[in-house]
């Protein structure tokens, strides 16, 4: 996907997502860099978590549309697809988890649309959706080789609420990929 953006002031806009969802996952690029791994720490900031330095290679889940068609319109869940200049940059999928708290499901922003605040903006309509079903909070989840989302997460008032070292050992025996589990707790709930 070819990305022409207004790089003074480009204007995000977030709503439901259509039948666009699926071409514009299939024809978008949400790889990003891996550098380091992060060695996650409960008790620490994101910034004061040692890194294990690694050679530079680009990481790219497989997203598929598919997964979460039936997502689209269900009263528990939801898609909402966030626009960059009117053109669509980002997604995310949202349900309620068992445990009552809306769950992330995916959260992905256009390798070349990124840190123009699409994916705050996308984690704000996850916060809005959430209020509104009463729910007592957000979690979600990402691994220790995404230190930007780590980052992001924190910014907007998450904090870590677990982390997994073998979750991943199913994929690959040798891996230094840990699941991070990430929560915003709502403090006053109508």
């Amino acid at each position: 996907m070819y990305l022409v953006m207004n790089p003074k002031d480009p204007e995000v806009s977030v709503r439901l997502a259509d039948d666009g969802f699926a071409p514009y996952v299939w024809g978008t690029d949400f790889s990003f860099e891996v550098n380091a791994y992060a060695r996650a720490d409960l008790h620490k900031k994101v910034e004061h978590w040692p890194l294990d330095m690694v050679t530079p290679y680009r990481k790219c889940y497989g997203i598929d549309p598919d997964e979460f068609a039936s997502y689209l319109g269900a009263p528990d869940s939801a898609i909402f697809m966030a626009y960059l200049d009117k053109q669509p940059v980002g997604h995310v999928v949202v349900s309620t988890n068992w445990n009552g708290f809306a769950h992330v499901d995916e959260l992905a922003v256009a390798a070349g649309a990124r840190r123009h605040g699409v994916a705050k903006s996308l984690l704000d309509v996850v916060k809005f959706w959430s209020l509104k079903k009463n729910l007592p909070g957000i979690m979600l989840e990402t691994q220790n080789n995404n230190i930007g989302a780590c980052r992001l997460y924190e910014r907007c008032g998450y904090q870590v609420g677990g982390i997994d070292h073998l979750r991943y050992r199913g994929i690959d025996p040798q891996t230094s990929e840990v699941a991070i589990f990430w929560y915003l707790l709502f403090e006053n709930r109508c």
